[in-house]
Formats: structure tokens, sequence, C-alpha cells
């Protein structure tokens, strides 16, 4: 039982990083840009969800509100902040986008407070037994609401004209363009979707943890960058495997190597361990 406890709990824990080290690979699959600054979108939508849930009494307004909320934030930032540096070199949009970060950071602070905040009647805290094992449902919502965004993102990207646009876009977005696509309506709908899915991490995270903080951003933008370098830097299916391996090494490895190292050492060193093997990631895109 063990052994399945920890693959669901591994599994858990990635389909959560999935959601982040999605956005952030899309962004740069699209833009050539490392969006360090989505990590502050993803403690926005845990603060909406909170706010929202506080102020309905339902989460699931809460977490719909929040994905909203942030999608049209994160559109307002490539506007305000992103689009104007294009033709600059990267440098330029890192800095831009890790001062972003910051200024997020202590926005959340000065308006919610240093501490966080925390749900007066947290929802889903309960507990469901399966086969022996307990999951907490805020987990198991956590999960499917993964599973579902995803799964939807994938089949957005295969079967609609827009998905397909995207897709052509980011192969050789002169010749999308040629072809009649609107990039610039392609790169708003990247940050849009982006955003929501880092919203929708952000709100089950806070929820789970009965603690939206202003700082809540800045160890999963460091394991969601681990991640897409992973995964392959722009390639959403090697980023959604990396996630998972992250999550799956995080789980057991806090059993098997706990006395030693911590769960974020873990990750850092299983990403280590796998660059030393291959050095351009698991499905780097030649």
């Amino acid at each position: 039982m063990l052994f399945i406890d920890l693959i669901l709990q591994g599994l858990i824990q990635g389909g959560v990083y999935a959601l982040i080290a999605i956005g952030l690979t899309m962004v740069y699959g699209l833009l050539r840009i490392l969006h360090i600054a989505h990590a502050g979108l993803y403690a926005l939508g845990g603060y909406c969800a909170l706010l929202i849930t506080e102020a309905s009494g339902s989460f699931s307004l809460g977490i719909v509100g929040s994905m909203i909320i942030v999608g049209i934030v994160g559109m307002a930032v490539y506007r305000l902040f992103y689009q104007p540096i294009l033709d600059k070199p990267p440098v330029v949009a890192l800095i831009v986008s890790i001062g972003l970060f910051i200024g997020m950071e202590e926005l959340y602070r000065i308006f919610f407070g240093a501490n966080g905040l925390s749900y007066t009647v947290a929802p889903l805290q309960g507990t469901i037994e399966f086969y022996g094992i307990f999951i907490r449902q805020s987990e198991i919502i956590s999960l499917i609401l993964a599973l579902v965004l995803i799964s939807s993102l994938s089949l957005f990207t295969k079967y609609t004209r827009i998905g397909i646009a995207w897709r052509a876009t980011v192969t050789d977005p002169i010749m999308a363009e040629s072809f009649g696509v609107d990039v610039l309506k392609v790169r708003y709908l990247n940050f849009f979707i982006g955003s929501m899915m880092a919203a929708a991490a952000g709100s089950m995270v806070g929820l789970t943890n009965n603690l939206v903080e202003p700082t809540m951003g800045s160890i999963p933008s460091y394991k969601a960058l681990a991640i897409i370098v992973l995964g392959g830097l722009g390639n959403v299916r090697g980023t959604l495997i990396a996630a998972l391996a992250i999550g799956l090494a995080e789980s057991f490895g806090t059993i098997y190597l706990g006395d030693f190292f911590d769960r974020d050492s873990i990750a850092f060193a299983f990403l280590i361990i796998v660059l030393m093997i291959k050095p351009k990631g698991l499905f780097t895109k030649e």
C-alpha cells in the first residue's frame, strides 16, 4: 500500500507542477521568453480563488473566477511588458520578467500582509479512503482538475482551428502569418491559457495548504524552470512527462532519502542527474 500511496502523491504533486510548467513552456515555445513572472500569476490565482470563495461561499466559483481573472491579467502582462520589447535581446525580457515577479510579490505583501491569508472555513478538507489509503479531497480534486485541463489543452491544440494555428505559429511564426494566421491573437491566447492553468494550480495549492502567501510562487518558479529544461524547452509533452517525473521523484525520495535531503533538494538532485545523462533535456526539440 505504501507504493500505491507514493505513486498517488507523486501524480498529485506532478499534476500541480505540470499546470504551472506547461504555461511557462508555452510562452517559451512561442516567444522564446523565460516568463518568470508566471509564478506571480500562480500566486495571484491562489489569492483570487480564496477571496472569491470567501465572498460567495463557493469554491467552484472561486476557482473558475480565479482562472478567468488571472487569464486576463496574463494577457495584460504580455501587452504591457513583453510586446514592447520583443525586438530586444532575450535577456531584456528575462530582466523585465524577474522585476515584474518581485514587484508582484511586494504588492501581495502590501495588500494582503506578509503572513498570507487562510480560508475561514476551508472546503474539501475531508479524506477519502481508497484501498486502505487515505487521500484528502482537495488532493483528489487537484489531480482531476489537472487531468481535465491538460487533456482539454491537448484536444484544443489538435482539433480546433485556433489550436492548430497556435501550433503553426510555434513552429514557424513567419510562415504562419503568411498563411493568414493572426499571430498577435495567438500570442494573447497563449498567455490567457497559460495563466489560467497557473491560476488553477495556485488555487488548489492554496486550498490544500489552507494558506496563500506572497512568496508562494518562489519555489514553484524554480521547479517549473527545472521542469521545462528537463522536458526540453518549448516542448509541452516533454514538460508534462518531466513534471510527473519530478513529482514521483519527490514522493519516493522523501521516504527513502528524507533523512538526508528535503523535498526540494530531491527535485533538483533528480534534475542534475538527468541533465548529466541528457544535457539538452529528455525531449529537446531539435
